[in-house]
């Protein structure tokens, strides 16, 4: 059996890892030194013309705006045939986006399959409590 090289507790570099040594780190703070000349090339190539340049620089001042979902107004009575209608004439009318009519019908459609499975499953029940 081999004689373990350091003692169980005991580091075998007890100063531990330099800090501010690794390359990622070095890296890092090489780019925090020139970030003034970055940036001000940056402009400089996006005054220029530049669209990367100025597409960098735009990213990092105004992200990209998220969309914000819009409150729609859509009847939630009848049978779910009869909200899917609804649902088909509010989209081709206008008054709801394509993409959102396409989610509500979605919506509906799963909610049809659970009603169906949660029918079957007490059907099921109720044939197997019978004697």
């Amino acid at each position: 059996m081999a004689t373990p090289k350091f003692k169980p507790g005991q580091s075998g570099n007890p100063k531990g890892r330099p800090k501010d040594k690794t390359p990622a780190t070095l890296f890092r703070k090489s780019i925090v030194d020139d970030m003034p000349d970055i940036i001000g090339k940056l402009v400089e190539l996006a005054k220029a013309g530049d669209v990367q340049a100025a597409k960098v620089l735009l990213d990092r001042v105004c992200p990209t705006l998220k969309p914000q979902a819009m409150p729609i107004n859509v009847p939630v009575n009848g049978t779910l045939s009869e909200q899917g209608g609804e649902i088909i004439r509010a989209t081709l009318a206008g008054k709801i986006p394509p993409d959102i009519g396409s989610q509500l019908i979605t919506a509906l459609a799963n909610q049809a399959k659970i009603i169906e499975i949660d029918e079957l499953t007490r059907r099921i029940e109720a044939l197997e409590s019978k004697p």
